[in-house]
């Protein structure tokens, strides 16, 4: 069941949100034509469980918040 690979993919990211971000990423960019898109997602849930995901994403730890004006 997907909830099973959702489950799976949370052991790595545990936002909600981040995961379904870069779930949208992955399966449109792995998507093949003429393919469900169902068993893309699928693809990608477990390709999730098994490394994290945010891997590849670029460190933006020097960014720094915009100050408020006062």
């Amino acid at each position: 069941m997907r909830s099973e690979l959702v489950f799976g993919a949370m052991t790595h990211v545990s936002n909600r949100f981040l995961l379904t971000k870069l779930a949208a990423r992955a399966i449109r960019k792995l998507h093949r034509p003429n393919t469900r898109i169902q068993e893309t997602m699928n693809d990608v849930l477990v390709r999730f469980r098994h490394a994290d995901p945010r891997a590849g994403v670029p460190d933006t730890g020097g960014v720094r918040p915009f100050r408020r004006a006062a």
